[in-house]
């Protein structure tokens, strides 16, 4: 009867062998190979390398890319990303696990849940939830911080850390709630109508330690970010590393890279706060020292040296515009009597010209009769012996007409 036990002559494996054996083989089979997955828990190292899992529906496969092939991408990576990836098969004897070791990774195209974040970011954009008018600025010196998280993870930690280190004066009430899982946009949700409800805080932060994206998609759900986009409590989104971002991230008043960033974000450390103060009082200082100069040369204007310089200064131009105008009206009446005398002098000569005694000049005369004057102008207007006056240009005569000669002309 075969109980299932091994043999006298059956070998016995060490671990470390066994494993070298699975090594050698899968290494050997699996010398270069090509692998399509989606991109899950993509984690940057220090060192340049980069540490992902590719992943379809059935199973996870771990992997690595050095810092030389890293360089060599031509895009960024990022969860949700489907990729093909080539390279080897490698186990890592410490822990029994094995790995493909990426010599390159080409985009082929977007996985079904980025997709999804993708598409419901546009929607929400569309909105206007994530617009920056509708944000509001973050308190200055809260009194009372709202920190909506998991009470165990170490997110709070760093918080509750940070906030007593840079400020012991400011009031922190932990709100806790799942923040990963199917349950966890709900208790969020939840949690955030609370504090708004009641007035728990000054702000809200709400966020989570790092992880793969599943991890991370309370904070991508449509509900929690309808939630943060209608809290009258300004908000702070700190969801993951510094890398991530996730949709809470743009409904938020404010994005903080981390849970630590947040916190320094909302208590303002005292030396911070001395240090401004120390800035503003030297501002004041220098800007009211420049002020009483002012007013000093203002006030010198009105000496009394100083004021009839001005006073000279002022009526100078007046007196000079003054002198202007004088000299133009004086020439302005000369120019006018020239022009009046010179048409005077026009209308004598007209004058002269049609005078009388010109034509007298000229030795016409008139003639007059004597006993009544009047000027005679043909021989029908006077008899033989009519006494006539004869007026010359220089003197004038008297005589008595003898004969009368009538001719035509």
């Amino acid at each position: 009867m075969d109980l299932g036990f091994p043999s006298q002559t059956q070998k016995v494996y060490k671990v470390s062998e066994i494993t070298s054996l699975i090594k050698e083989t899968l290494e050997n089979e699996f010398n270069y190979i090509q692998v399509e997955g989606e991109i899950s828990n993509y984690r940057p190292s220090h060192s340049g390398h980069v540490y992902f899992s590719l992943k379809d529906q059935g199973a996870v496969l771990s992997s690595v890319m050095f810092r030389s092939q890293v360089l060599k991408l031509h895009f960024k990576p990022k969860d949700g990303m489907l990729v093909q990836a080539k390279g080897r098969l490698s186990v890592y004897p410490k822990s029994g696990s094995y790995q493909i070791i990426c010599d390159s990774l080409n985009q082929a195209g977007m996985g079904d849940l980025l997709m999804m974040i993708e598409e419901r970011k546009k929607r929400l954009a569309g909105e206007g939830l994530f617009d920056e008018e509708r944000k509001r600025k973050i308190p200055l010196l809260p009194q009372r911080v709202a920190v909506i998280t998991s009470p165990t993870g170490a997110a709070v930690r760093d918080i509750l850390r940070v906030l007593k280190r840079r400020n012991s004066g400011v009031n922190v009430l932990v709100v806790p709630a799942l923040v990963q899982g199917d349950e966890a946009p709900a208790q969020l949700c939840r949690q955030l109508r609370i504090v708004n409800l009641h007035k728990l805080a000054d702000v809200i932060i709400i966020g989570r330690g790092g992880g793969s994206l599943e991890d991370l998609l309370a904070f991508y759900d449509e509900e929690v970010v309808r939630a943060i986009a209608k809290s009258k409590i300004p908000v702070i989104s700190a969801v993951g590393h510094e890398i991530d971002f996730a949709l809470s991230d743009f409904a938020a008043d404010l994005r903080a890279p981390t849970p630590s960033a947040a916190a320094e974000m909302v208590a303002a450390s005292r030396e911070e706060l001395l240090h401004r103060v120390g800035e503003s009082r030297i501002a004041m200082t220098r800007q009211l020292n420049k002020q009483l100069e002012h007013v000093k040369l203002v006030m010198n204007q009105f000496k009394a040296e100083n004021m009839e310089r001005n006073f000279r200064i002022f009526i100078q131009p007046v007196l000079q515009h003054f002198d202007d105008m004088k000299e133009y009206l004086i020439d302005g009446m000369k120019h006018h009597l020239r022009e009046k005398k010179h048409q005077f002098e026009i209308v004598k000569q007209r004058l002269l010209a049609n005078s009388p005694y010109s034509i007298l000049e000229r030795g016409y005369a008139v003639v007059t009769r004597k006993n009544d004057d009047k000027i005679i102008k043909s021989s029908h207007e006077i008899q033989a012996e009519d006494k006539i006056s004869i007026k010359v240009a220089k003197g004038c005569f008297d005589a008595q007409v003898k004969e009368i000669h009538h001719e035509k002309l």
